[in-house]
């Protein structure tokens, strides 16, 4: 007899995100796998021959210890090491004590190297933002000094599903509207374009916490998730219900597809404009209003945004808003001065020319 369906679903997720992995390391490195089909890893840190190591980053709640059970199952058949990190936020009494406890569990699941990590969350973007940036930052910090060669991440399609609303929400562009991706770089830069793994975007919620309570696994409920002070929180347990009942079933599964028919779209988008940008620069590099303004708005929008992080500005902290600002300098052109963007970025029209600088 096989496995309960919930824990079929989630270990065929991650066997293909493995087998993903696989493939990618053959190709970047062009070594042919092993027998059992891993292939060698040549980081210096972990040493020549080595099996490659994918970590998963683990919370304790249901979505991510089914994750980590998955883990833990499928990579050894695949000649992959398994590990896990978890990460102290330090935001509530005993969340050391709790760390701890995560860490005995991805140990008796198997998973080795596991760390607990403590980081100090900032004040900067609110605070759900400044939680996810001290936590991709740690994630980061830890892969490096594995040398893990992917980092899995626990969200479900009902994560997909709020995300689209949030941008929809926020009156975000068709890029915000596509989600999370499968396979991001995180906040770490483009040399870890293939970090981040997120194989449950096809699964739902109900599914990773069905297959926690057939395999016995304990799990941790984050009482932020049911603290309507947060935004999401407020849109998980009042706003997707809310929706269901007027529309019916089926809202989260649409959002899921909303999400990748933007993605198709914005990368489409997102390509046409990386080919416009060099023929919109003079022979100095600098931008030219006229030409800009023969461009598709779309196309238009996303090469100014090309420059303004170019220049400096956090993509993070750029809004739909500050570019359109920004594209105003080209379409709505009536004398007005400089627009001052995140990183203390400016774009001025001079003479025929948009510059975007650092001031």
């Amino acid at each position: 007899m096989g496995p309960h369906p919930a824990v079929a679903a989630i270990r065929l997720a991650v066997r293909r995100v493995l087998h993903d992995v696989l493939t990618e390391l053959t190709e970047l490195t062009d070594r042919p796998r092993t027998p059992s089909g891993a292939v060698p890893c040549a980081d210096p840190r972990t040493g020549a021959g080595t099996p490659p190591l994918v970590l998963v980053a683990c919370s304790g709640g249901a979505d991510s210890m089914a994750l980590a059970s998955a883990l833990a199952f499928e990579a050894p058949k695949l000649g992959i090491r398994a590990g896990g990190i978890t990460v102290d936020h330090g935001l509530q009494d005993g969340s050391d004590q709790r760390a701890a406890e995560v860490v005995t569990r991805m140990t008796a699941l198997g998973l080795d190297p596991v760390e607990s990590v403590a980081v100090r969350v900032g004040r900067g973007g609110g605070p759900e933002a400044a939680a996810r940036d001290a936590r991709y930052g740690a994630l980061d910090e830890a892969a490096d000094r594995l040398g893990a060669a992917a980092v899995l991440l626990g969200h479900t399609r009902d994560d997909q599903a709020e995300t689209v609303l949030l941008g929809l929400a926020r009156g975000s562009g068709i890029r915000s509207l596509s989600g999370m991706p499968e396979v991001s770089q995180g906040p770490g830069g483009p040399g870890r374009s293939h970090r981040y793994r997120r194989p449950f975007l096809q699964v739902d919620r109900q599914t990773a916490r069905k297959a926690c309570m057939v395999q016995s696994l304990a799990v941790w409920d984050d009482p932020h998730n049911l603290d309507p002070a947060y935004t999401r929180s407020r849109l998980r347990h009042e706003g997707l219900p809310a929706l269901e009942k007027a529309l019916g079933k089926g809202v989260v599964e649409a959002l899921a597809r909303t999400a990748q028919l933007s993605r198709d779209d914005a990368d489409a988008l997102d390509a046409w404009a990386a080919e416009a940008e060099g023929g919109v620069r003079d022979e100095d590099g600098r931008l030219e209003c006229a030409k800009l303004y023969a461009l598709p708005p779309a196309v238009r929008r996303r090469v100014l945004r090309r420059a303004v992080v170019a220049a400096g500005s956090p993509a993070g902290s750029l809004f739909a808003r500050h570019i359109e600002e920004v594209d105003r300098l080209i379409t709505g052109w009536r004398g007005q001065g400089a627009i001052n963007l995140p990183g203390r970025v400016e774009a001025q029209r001079q003479g025929g020319r948009l510059v975007i600088r650092q001031g």
